[in-house]
């Protein structure tokens, strides 16, 4: 039954030292690495590493049998949605492609997915679960960052329908707009050197719409290869009829109500898509510098370019030779009218200074008082004044000159400033990044950098500039194209937050939110403190369309930005119906045109536990499934989507949209990094899952829109980190790492090598099945009951209790969201309690020799652990455990058809045994001894072991596992209990269990007489020491009074133990020594 062991460490043995735990920990670590650096030599084949040999031992030669090439891969022969023939011998060895096939269809084929409720249509009596998948982008194919959240959620829908509630896992899919957009847009270039303009929108949305059917398509399998177990009769998509009705109702009542209205604001403006892309509106970031921006920018959308000082970079829509120079500060001087006198200011972003319209200085500064109410002169454009402003806030006196320029118009402090003192906001720029007319006649029609160049030179020939200094920044790039990113004023719509976001803080400190891990719930609370309002207009063509048309008024000069020029509709007749009862129409002819603009992605995503489930409409769905048990995601989103989910669900539905949110960590690469493209880091699920070559990872590359240098990079970072290409796993292996790896932490770097090791694991539990479909025979018929007869033997007994101790645990830890500790629960049982003891300890119990009445009690007790095993397993393995366990034979009452339906096993009060617990404890810890001694003397077969029970009242337990102790000591010939020292034959290596038991194993002849003597007389000297300092401890005054009773209880047992070994120790020296 030996295996390559994966990286769940077992628990550190009790008669170990801390020291020695630690380093048996560590090498056992070292040879777990080894086994699977062994078997990824197999993904350099461009076939499927095949299954392993049966019996696999881990060691390098049937290691290397279990990763060879099959001549013939498994072809799967299963008709689609039927169920797989178990009536097959099984294989040698588990093969993840052979045994994950078939089983997915045949669970959806059968409704198995589907909610299931009482015979009058009412939630079962366990209660009810529902988890609204967050809905993928239909941008690309999956990652392995999603097939964290596909394990964590399908283990707790899984683990909830075993327990009896009616479950709904709900599937869907995000439009995405500006991702979406922007990766057909890069595609169409890039095939067929077009862009969207060329199309028009008609034409260009039917290509989008192609990759949406696409790539959804292309998520759907691999949400099903991962063994999601979804309700795909319930799939929804953001901009389907139904969930777009949501979206139209969701705008016209708010807009109805005020919450949305229309401002010319500051946006963050991406030049090359040409479409404002943050998710947070710019007033979020008053109180910081433009630098600082990049770092409260959303994650999805913009990343931070970190600067230490001067730097080159090049920008989209520029010559790709040309850089442009950042991480500068730069500064110049502005003449005061009426005087020789200059004010010096600095900015990072020269071309900026067209727009300023003041310069502000504290009103404390006694450098400026003088220029209070005075103007400066712009040197470009003449007939602009500058005003001198006081402003407090703006300026730190400290910093600088004491003066800063003003820009209102394309910087976030700098609006606030123009608010607080009514100053002209003037835009500078173009949608396309050229300069308009008011940056003057000299620099109109310049794109920006280009400009911020010639500003300088202007300047220096003006003698206007000072100098230009390093300046360590951030700048904020769109990660959707690049580009660096600019505070631009656009006329929008806006949603109203704070209200909604104080009834959400009320709601979650009510208790009907509860958000797990902590840390999350802190943020929580900060970011909604601080919100601000949403910017929901996106300048893109694909995504809901603004319910909202400009009433155009025949004869009137109006303002596109005035929000009392438009009306919201349902449809284009109630808008008409509206528009009618407007003032400014009295009377007059008008027109109605609506919007261009598409809505945020995240409005519609912000509606999905409820419109999903048919809000607005009064369903059926919607009264049984809303609000949702929980929701799942990455803390990275907790406030760009959950917050808004929380928010419109309060303010819609009167309801708190789930009743708790649990937010997972971000998985990284084995080196930490963020998983990136272009850093050739980004891996697909279904490569873990079925293996693949190097040669295939490069070739996947060339599928996207990465240019050349940026495959060659991607190539390099894939051969170094898969120089062999990644080894078959099967999804089994991969949900039970991801769960295993998941904690309260922030991020989760993923060893490829460690999912192989769980692969592993699961040819573990194959062959254990296997040996044990032998044990229990072709015509083993398993006990009506699980229930103990009462005739159980003590290993029985034990097994049991572990068994129903894993269960309390698993059920505890999956209550927690605990996975790590879940998944470490089910594996000790199956590895460390059922294969390595109680499977080995069985076989004297179903040899020829043993009773009927045995032998049937031990296959009983196999097959309840086997089966009880397997149920723990499910929600994290689906595929091995429906395999293995459609190939035990049922109870005679047992009508389950799947695995997935069967009941998780939870506490059971009839196999509670803590006495047989402690027992076989007892009997282990000697086992254990005994294969110690034989390891120290390096003693493999014929060993003769003598147990010395110093406690009379031992001896029966321990005579009567004799053959237990033998069974589980490899190459033990024979094992005897004395209760006399004097029993012990001369010629012994011992070593003590505890106070009242001792393992001898005879070594006479096998040693070096004085060396052992030595030895022996060194581990005196440290146990004498160890005696001395627990002496002294326990002799102090006030012993009795400050250390608590169970301290004092184990202290004084300890040292029982070390008197005992001390005793020990002196008779084997003495003994050794007769011997000389």
């Amino acid at each position: 039954m030996a295996d390559s062991a994966p990286q769940i460490p077992k628990p550190a043995d009790a008669t170990l030292t801390k020291t020695a735990a630690k380093k048996a920990d560590k090498n056992a670590e070292k040879a777990a690495k080894f086994a699977a650096k062994q078997a990824a030599k197999a993904a350099a084949a461009q076939a499927p590493p095949p299954a392993a040999a049966a019996g696999s031992s881990g060691k390098k030669k049937k290691a290397d049998a279990e990763v060879k090439p099959e001549a013939t891969p498994y072809v799967n022969k299963t008709p689609k949605g039927e169920k797989k023939d178990m009536d097959q011998a099984m294989a040698a060895g588990y093969d993840p492609i052979a045994v994950e096939s078939a089983w997915y269809d045949w669970w959806h084929e059968q409704g198995y997915f589907k909610p299931t409720f009482t015979e009058d249509g009412k939630v079962k009596p366990a209660g009810l679960f529902v988890l609204p998948c967050p809905p993928p982008n239909v941008t690309g194919s999956l990652h392995i960052g999603h097939a964290l959240t596909v394990a964590i959620q399908d283990t707790l829908v899984r683990w909830n329908r075993m327990l009896g509630k009616t479950t709904l896992f709900l599937p869907g899919f995000d439009h995405a707009g500006i991702a979406t957009q922007s990766v057909v847009e890069k595609r169409l270039y890039k095939l067929e050197g077009k862009s969207r303009y060329d199309l028009g929108r008609t034409a260009f949305l039917e290509k989008v719409m192609d990759w949406k059917e696409d790539y959804q398509q292309r998520i759907t399998n691999q949400l099903q290869r991962l063994g999601g177990s979804y309700d795909w009769s319930r799939v929804a998509f953001t901009m389907n009829d139904a969930l777009s009705k949501a979206v139209v109702e969701t705008f016209c009542r708010l807009h109805e109500d005020g919450t949305i209205y229309r401002a010319n604001r500051l946006v963050n403006w991406c030049h090359k898509l040409n479409t404002a892309i943050s998710n947070l509106e710019v007033g979020f970031y008053l109180d910081i510098t433009y630098e600082q921006v990049a770092k409260a920018m959303p994650v999805l959308q913009v990343d931070q370019k970190e600067l230490t000082g001067r730097t080159l970079i090049s920008v989209p829509g520029y010559d790709p030779k040309e850089k442009f120079e950042f991480g500068v500060i730069t500064s110049f001087a502005y003449p005061i009218e009426g005087s020789d006198e200059k004010i010096i200011v600095a900015t990072t972003r020269p071309e900026t200074m067209l727009g300023d319209t003041a310069v502000a200085i504290h009103p404390d500064d006694p450098r400026y008082t003088h220029l209070h109410g005075k103007f400066a002169k712009h040197p470009f454009i003449p007939d602009r004044k500058i005003p001198i402003v006081c402003d407090s806030v703006v300026v730190d006196m400290s910093f600088g000159t004491g003066a800063v320029k003003i820009t209102p118009a394309h910087d976030p402090n700098d609006y606030a400033c123009g608010v607080r003192n009514g100053l002209e906001f003037i835009n500078i720029l173009n949608d396309d990044g050229t300069l308009n007319e008011n940056a003057g006649e000299k620099f109109k029609g310049m794109k920006r950098f280009h400009a911020r160049g010639a500003v300088v030179d202007a300047l220096k020939e003006l003698g206007l500039y000072i100098e230009a200094k390093d300046n360590p920044m951030s700048i904020p790039i769109c990660s959707k194209s690049g580009d660096v990113i600019e505070p631009l004023m656009k006329p929008q719509w806006w949603v109203k937050c704070q209200d909604m976001a104080d009834a959400a803080i009320a709601r979650t400190k009510a208790g009907e939110l509860v958000i797990t891990p902590k840390q999350s719930e802190a943020q929580w609370y900060r970011w909604l403190e601080g919100i601000q309002d949403w910017c929901i207009s996106r300048q893109l063509w694909w995504g809901h369309r603004c319910p909202v048309y400009f009433v155009d008024v025949e004869g009137v000069d109006q303002d596109n930005a005035d929000g009392a020029n438009w009306v919201a509709g349902r449809t284009y007749e109630e808008a008409l119906e509206k528009a009618k009862k407007l003032d400014i129409v009295q009377g007059k002819k008008f027109a109605l045109q609506q919007d261009e603009d598409v809505l945020d992605t995240w409005f519609s995503s912000g509606l999905w536990p409820f419109s999903t489930v048919g809000w607005p409409d009064k369903t059926q769905d919607f009264s049984t499934f809303y609000p949702a048990t929980i929701l799942e995601t990455g803390w990275d989103i907790l406030f760009f989507w959950v917050a808004r989910m929380v928010m419109l669900g309060v303010k819609l539905t009167d309801k708190v949209p789930f009743n708790e949110v649990l937010c997972h960590a971000l998985v990284r690469d084995a080196h930490g990094r963020k998983m990136s493209k272009s850093l050739g880091n980004v891996i697909d699920p279904i490569d873990v899952i079925e293996g693949t070559s190097l040669d295939s990872l490069h070739a996947k590359l060339l599928e996207g829109n990465l240019d050349e240098k940026e495959v060659l990079k991607a190539k390099q970072g894939q051969k170094k980190d898969f120089p062999k290409g990644i080894p078959q796993c099967g999804s089994d292996a991969l949900r039970f790492a991801l769960c295993a790896y998941t904690v309260g932490g922030r991020d989760i770097n993923l060893e490829i090598l460690r999912v192989e090791g769980y692969r592993k694991f699961c040819n573990k539990i194959w062959n254990a099945t296997k040996f044990a479909m032998l044990k229990l025979g072709d015509n083993f018929t398993p006990a009506a009951s699980a229930k103990p007869t009462g005739s159980e033997t003590l290993v029985e007994k034990w097994i049991l209790h572990k068994l129903n101790i894993a269960a309390i645990e698993t059920n505890k830890q999956l209550t927690e969201r605990n996975f790590m500790a879940a998944t470490t629960a089910v594996y000790n049982f199956w590895l460390y309690e059922l294969c390595d003891v109680y499977i080995e300890a069985m076989k004297p119990m179903t040899d020829e020799g043993a009773s009927d009445a045995m032998r049937l009690s031990a296959q009983n007790t196999l097959y309840t652990c086997l089966d009880g095993g397997l149920r723990l397993l499910h929600p994290f393995m689906p595929f091995v455990t429906e395999e293995l366990w459609q190939r035990l034979p049922r109870r005679p009452e047992d009508k389950c058809p799947s695995i997935m339906l069967a009941d998780y096993p939870t506490e059971d009060s009839t196999i509670d045994f803590p006495d047989a617990e402690k027992d076989f404890d007892l009997v282990f810890s000697l086992i254990r001894t005994t294969r110690s001694i034989a390891a120290q003397y390096n003693l493999q077969s014929n060993l003769q072991a003598h147990i010395l029970a110093t406690n009379p009242a031992l001896a029966p337990l321990l005579s009567s596992q004799v053959p237990t102790i033998v069974s589980l000591t490899k190459g033990c010939k024979s094992a005897d209990v004395v209760t006399e020292a004097s029993a012990i034959p001369l010629g012994c290596g011992s070593a003590v269990v505890n106070a009242d038991c001792s393992v001898h194993v005879l070594v006479k002849g096998l040693v070096d007489l004085d060396d052992e003597i030595n030895k022996i007389a060194k581990k005196l000297d440290v146990v004498k020491l160890s005696v001395d300092k627990l002496q002294k401890t326990m002799g102090q005054s006030n012993y009795e009074e400050v250390i608590p009773e169970n301290v004092r209880d184990a202290n004084a047992e300890k040292l029982r133990t070390l008197e005992t070994e001390i005793t020990t120790l002196t008779q084997s020296q003495e003994m050794f020594a007769k011997l000389k």
